[in-house]
């Protein structure tokens, strides 16, 4: 039942692909239909999917039935990929009276651009919502393709696919796209003709119209992928039969000649060579785009699993596309001492373009695939020294190091919880001060301007606010009883943990800290945090409860983080992510050792020189390096690339994380020999 007791309307389907989309259901039962198989009775409709074959079951439903169709379709902001490559649908069509592209009949969007009165208010968010569209460059499909650029004044004929429903619906054939390029020659003699051959005939999926022999002249066919925006840029005019290009043109500002009855002719807004009697309005682009962008298409946000508008599809879609850009080694890529329980995850952080990843244990196997197969390599990089990479490096440049992100689950990695961020470092890794590191060169640069620190103050905000840290387990605390004594917060950490290893100098144990912590505040009100790994008996670092006892006011045993922090004056650390948390929150810290927030002039550094660190960003600046641009997310929900924010979502409910359960319980029932497992 909906919101305010309405009952959904049950919709009947006939195609498996119904059944198979799960994400097709989801909207439509958010859209308030209720999707089933069986017979339609009495207020109920029939779901179609377009014009395909398999429409005719439901078609013959209807008449059979007395029931309403109700036609389907993908939107006109799809996804990265198209269905075939398995990519969900992130808008859709749901039109009670035709379809958009079947010129023949009206539609719900034909009757919306008729009848529609646009107020100032939906023209102004069409107006900004062109504008953000071609600055995405995303279309329909938008895979990752490298910016090209084109001479301009060159004459676009876009082609399609043979059989398609859409040329058809135009009323249009074969022979029109004949005649479609042959006026396109006789119209703009002496100029050159670019053909834009369809991404499913450059799949080698479908056929279109044109090839190699259909040219002639300074003719030529754009057989590569290439996005629709770069090519539409350069040209003079555009030819089109039915392509959703062609709306995509006149949303450019280009002159269009249209030879179909596609949902974007007889406007005013195109030269059509085929008639509309019904629609006896002239549109400007605006309001075009408000009837096929913003009212007709319903969307869907599966981070939130929540319809949506435009602008957060739009947001959503970028930052797919964007996940999906990195660039890649077309030879593959492998993975070098990721522990089996932990690959499927780091696998489905990287792009889906090219061979699947290969992962093994030592790096002598890397070597082979680099010199057989000529993958690059990722090393995990807790797990091997910098040296390493360097030598896989020299024989095929790429790949780097991976490791767990900042913002990383509800659960302990130690316990084999699923992460829901890692960080992929082409220079080094941020935890060893010796080298450069990709982040090290972000917080250096610092952000690009003040979108991302307006953005990075809401993040380090809603994290403060929501109680989020990197593994977010143990039981909220009161403030201590220390009077006005300064309280001093000392997180304790794993002692063979490389961030220790590679980033502390003579002070490198818990003990070590307490010690240095206790001297230098001889009045305070000292909290010692034991690391949970250590608490759970995973890791090595535990300090012998009576001498830590001597050091300590007080032992903060499964408490979390965020809530100790809140109590703290100051943080005494050695390379903690605490350290970072605390910054975030305005809590003072002292580093005795020199992790990555350290050397910036944000923190009290005691432990090792850092001389490469001689910017100094603002804290805002360090959040975005640190939060945004470095590490990537996935979203333990929907399984898909997601922003910071997300994440933050899910680990303020407590969205519990996949763990491999079996191999956790093992682990926990011989965490005494550590030393052998790990």
């Amino acid at each position: 039942m909906l919101a305010g007791g309405e009952h959904r309307r049950r919709v009947c389907v006939y195609s498996l692909s119904f059944l198979r989309q799960r994400q097709i259901r989801r909207i439509l039962e958010l859209s308030g239909f209720s999707v089933s198989t069986g017979w339609p009775r009495r207020g109920d409709a029939v779901g179609v999917w377009g014009q395909r074959p398999v429409s005719a079951r439901g078609r013959w439903v209807s008449r059979n039935s007395g029931a309403p169709v109700v036609h389907l379709e993908d939107g006109f902001l799809r996804s990265v990929y198209p269905a075939v490559a398995g990519d969900a649908p992130l808008s859709l069509i749901i039109d009670n009276i035709g379809i958009y592209y079947d010129g023949s009949r009206p539609s719900r969007l034909e009757t919306t651009l008729q009848n529609q009165a646009f107020d100032i208010d939906l023209l102004t968010r069409a107006k900004a919502g062109i504008k953000a569209l071609i600055d995405a460059r995303v279309s329909k499909y938008t895979p990752p393709t490298p910016q090209s650029e084109f001479e301009q004044g060159y004459v676009l004929v876009i082609d399609q696919t043979r059989g398609d429903a859409s040329i058809s619906g135009a009323g249009a054939d074969a022979h029109t796209f004949e005649q479609m390029l042959a006026t396109a020659r006789s119209e703009n003699p002496g100029k050159p003709i670019l053909i834009k051959t369809h991404p499913d005939v450059i799949a080698g999926k479908r056929a279109g119209h044109f090839g190699s022999t259909s040219l002639s002249g300074d003719e030529r066919l754009i057989t590569n992928d290439v996005n629709p925006w770069d090519v539409i840029a350069g040209a003079s005019i555009v030819y089109t039969v039915s392509s959703q290009m062609g709306y995509e043109a006149i949303l450019a500002g280009k002159k269009l000649r249209c030879f179909g009855r596609a949902f974007y002719a007889g406007w005013g807004l195109s030269e059509d060579e085929q008639q509309i009697t019904r629609r006896s309005r002239t549109l400007s682009r605006e309001e075009l785009f408000a009837g096929c962008h913003l009212i007709y298409p319903t969307y869907y946000d599966p981070w939130r699993d929540r319809l949506c508008g435009f602008e957060d599809t739009l947001k959503v879609l970028q930052h797919l596309v964007c996940s999906e850009s990195e660039a890649t080694n077309p030879n593959g890529e492998a993975f070098v001492g990721v522990r089996l329980w932990k690959r499927q995850t780091v696998a489905g952080f990287r792009p889906r373009r090219g061979p699947p990843p290969r992962f093994v244990d030592r790096i002598l196997q890397a070597k082979d695939l680099v010199r057989t197969e000529g993958r690059h390599v990722w090393i995990w990089a807790s797990k091997f020294s910098a040296d390493a990479l360097d030598e896989l490096q020299a024989k095929q440049p790429g790949g780097g190091f991976v490791e767990d992100g900042f913002l990383r689950s509800v659960g302990l990695g130690a316990q084999l919880t699923e992460a829901s961020s890692l960080v992929f470092d082409r220079s080094g890794i941020y935890f060893d001060p010796s080298r450069r590191s990709d982040l090290e060169e972000m917080i250096r640069s610092a952000a690009s301007g003040a979108a991302d620190r307006e953005r990075a103050a809401a993040l380090r905000l809603m994290i403060s606010e929501a109680g989020v840290t990197k593994y977010n387990v143990g039981r909220t605390t009161t403030r201590p009883d220390a009077g006005s004594r300064k309280i001093i917060l000392v997180p304790g950490q794993v002692e063979d943990d490389a961030s220790i290893q590679r980033g502390c100098g003579d002070v490198r144990t818990n003990l070590g800290l307490l010690q240095a912590a206790r001297q230098a505040n001889p009045e305070a009100w000292v909290i010692y945090k034991p690391h949970p790994d250590v608490e759970a008996g995973l890791r090595v670092g535990a300090v012998d409860p009576s001498v830590a006892r001597s050091l300590a006011n007080e032992i903060a045993q499964d408490v979390s983080a965020a809530s100790l922090i809140a109590h703290a004056d100051a943080v005494w650390t050695l390379t903690s992510l605490m350290g970072f948390e605390a910054l975030m929150r305005g809590v003072p810290v002292t580093c005795l050792g020199s992790p990555f927030y350290a050397g910036w002039g944000l923190t009290e550094d005691l432990g090792p020189a850092m001389p490469r660190r001689t910017a100094r960003p603002s804290l805002d600046d360090l959040v975005w390096a640190a939060l945004i641009a470095y590490p990537r997310y996935r979203d333990p929900v929907s399984g898909l690339s997601c922003p910071p924010e997300v994440i933050v979502e899910r680990l303020a409910t407590g969205t519990p994380h996949r763990r491999a359960n079996i191999l956790s319980k093992l682990q926990s029932m011989f965490a005494g020999f550590q030393q052998v497992w790990r």
